[in-house]
C-alpha cells in the first residue's frame, strides 16, 4: 500500500516542531541564569551550582522526569574524583554472575562511561524527555548532580548512592588537565584556578558538592556510602569488599579464596583500563576515551600546583569543612 506524502511528512513535522520548542525552552532558561565565561563556552549557575551547556538540558529533564527504583544504584561524584574507576568497580561487582571476570568481559571492549551512563548527559532526541526505562532488574547509573538537586524520588526511594570524594588539590589539577584534553585552552592556569576557588567548576562549588553527600552518608549510612579515593588506593581489597556489602552483593569466602577480589581489581586497575584499545582510540560523543585516563596518582598535584596555590586551596577547604568531620 502506498503512503501519501501528507501522512508520511506529518510525524517529521511534529518531531521538528517539538525539537524547536524544546530548544527555545532551553534558551529561555539559560537566558535567565547567571553565567561565567569558561574555556571557550559558558557555565551557568543553576540553583547554586555551575553547569555547562551540555549538562543543562539533561539535568533539567533528569530532575523533572527521572523516577528512581528501590533497586537502583547511583554512582555520584564531583568531576575528576575517580569516577571512571568507581563505575568500573561497581559494574564488575554487580554483574559478576552475568559476566565472569576471566572471560570476554564488557569492560575489556567498552569504556566504563558507556556501561554506566551519566543521567545529565542523556539527550531527549525526538522524544519529549529522555528514555529512562533501562532494561535489567537493577539499574546502575551515574551522575555529577549535587545532592540538593537530585529528584525527590531518589531520596524517597530505597535506591542506593555510592559517592566518591578526593583531595581537592588533586581534583583541581586533574580537572585542569582534562579541560586541556578537550582542546579548551582559552583560560590561563591562574585564571582557571581563581574560578575554581570561587566555586566556578563543573557541578561546583566542589566543597558544597562533597559536603552534601558526606552529611547524607552520616544521616543515612544504609542509603549513602561515601568513599575516599585515597583510602581506596591504599586498601583496595578492603574497600572493594565494603562496596560489595553496601550494594547487597557481598563477596563470599569461596569467591575470595578463588581470587575474585584480585581479579576484579586487576580488571578495573588504572593501567589495565588505560592500555585497552577501546580506551586508547575509542570515543564517547565528541570526547576521546583516553581523556579519562591520565595517571590517577594520589598527590600528583605537587607536580603542577605552586605552594601558594596549594595553601589557598587548603585554607578554603579547612574553612568549608570545619566542624563536618570530613578530612580530605
Amino acid at each position: 500500500m502506498s503512503t501519501s506524502p501528507s501522512s508520511s511528512s506529518a510525524p517529521l513535522s511534529e518531531d521538528s516542531d517539538l525539537q524547536e520548542l524544546m530548544e527555545q525552552q532551553r534558551k529561555n532558561l539559560l537566558s535567565t541564569l547567571p553565567r561565567q565565561r569558561w574555556q571557550g563556552s559558558y557555565l551557568y549557575k543553576y540553583n547554586g551550582f555551575w553547569f555547562s551547556t551540555m549538562q543543562m538540558p539533561g539535568l533539567v529533564e533528569f530532575r523533572k522526569h527521572f523516577q528512581a527504583r528501590d533497586s537502583d544504584v547511583l554512582i555520584i561524584t564531583t568531576p575528576k574524583s575517580g569516577t571512571t574507576w568507581l563505575k568500573a568497580l561497581a559494574f564488575a561487582l554487580m554483574n559478576r554472575n552475568i559476566y565472569p571476570i576471566n572471560q570476554n568481559h564488557p569492560l575489556l571492549n567498552q569504556n566504563p562511561h558507556t556501561l554506566v551512563l551519566n543521567l545529565e548527559y542523556l539527550s531527549p532526541h525526538d522524544k519529549q524527555h529522555p528514555d529512562y526505562s533501562f532494561q535489567g532488574s537493577r539499574r546502575l547509573l551515574g551522575t555529577h548532580c549535587p545532592l540538593a538537586l537530585l529528584p525527590e524520588s531518589v531520596m524517597n526511594s530505597g535506591c542506593k548512592i555510592v559517592y566518591l570524594c578526593r583531595n581537592i588539590k588533586d581534583i583541581f589539577v586533574s580537572y585542569w588537565h582534562f579541560t586541556n584534553k578537550l582542546g579548551s585552552t582559552e583560560t590561563s592556569f591562574e585564571e582557571f584556578f581563581d574560578l575554581f576557588c570561587k566555586g566556578v567548576s563543573l557541578s561546583g562549588p566542589v566543597w558544597d558538592h562533597v559536603l552534601g553527600y558526606w552529611k547524607a552518608s552520616l544521616d543515612k549510612p544504609q542509603k549513602v556510602l561515601c568513599l575516599k579515593y585515597e583510602e581506596m588506593t591504599q586498601e583496595p581489597a578492603f574497600n572493594l569488599k565494603h562496596l560489595a556489602e553496601f550494594l547487597g552483593c557481598p563477596i563470599s569466602q569461596e569467591e575470595e579464596t578463588a581470587g575474585a577480589v584480585d581479579e576484579i581489581l586487576g580488571l578495573c586497575s588504572f593501567d589495565q583500563m588505560r592500555n585497552l584499545e577501546v580506551n586508547k582510540s575509542g570515543t564517547l560523543g565528541n570526547l576521546r576515551n583516553h581523556a579519562f585516563f591520565r595517571n590517577g596518582k594520589v598527590g600528583d598535584w605537587k607536580n603542577d600546583l605552586p605552594s601558594e596555590m596549594a595553601g589557598r586551596l587548603d585554607q578554603i577547604t579547612a574553612q568549608k569543612f570545619h566542624g563536618s568531620g570530613l578530612d580530605l
